[in-house]
């Protein structure tokens, strides 16, 4: 049986007489469609190529995807290869992003004025307690050395 590759609607597929096979084409930076079936009910995320990694053992892309959901936006990245039994990739158009610019950018400032407050916090958690306590924590190192 002889295969032939054969583009149907802008899709080639691998053909046999038996079988038909989807071949997709991917390059660093193309848009991605993933999904996700790790849990209960599987999640389509949007996101992009970073890398080929093309191990002996194991040739391995990496993607970076953006996730938003209650807890705020994030961006996570997921290695796909032969044993990625958790994640299917489907080639991806920017149209067909589930969020925008603007949303995303306003979410990871909303983040990092949020972290930004917690570290101002926990500086003067720290200050107050050097400036209480400190001196408490003075004298045991007087003794120390002076054992």
């Amino acid at each position: 049986m002889s295969q032939e590759t054969v583009e149907i609607n802008g899709v080639k597929f691998e053909i046999n007489m038996d079988t038909a096979k989807r071949i997709d084409t991917f390059k660093v930076g193309d848009n991605v469609r993933l999904l996700d079936k790790r849990y209960s009910s599987s999640q389509i995320y949007t996101g992009v190529i970073l890398g080929f990694y093309n191990f002996k053992e194991l040739p391995t892309i990496q993607v970076a995807y953006f996730k938003n959901d209650y807890s705020g936006a994030t961006i996570e990245f997921v290695n796909i290869n032969s044993k990625s039994d958790d994640f299917e990739l489907l080639p991806s158009n920017k149209y067909e992003a589930d969020f925008d610019r603007d949303t995303v950018v306003g979410s990871l400032n909303q983040q990092i004025e949020s972290k930004t407050s917690e570290v101002k916090s926990l500086e003067a958690k720290k200050a107050w307690f050097l400036k209480y306590y400190g001196k408490y924590f003075m004298n045991d190192s007087e003794e120390d050395t002076n054992e």
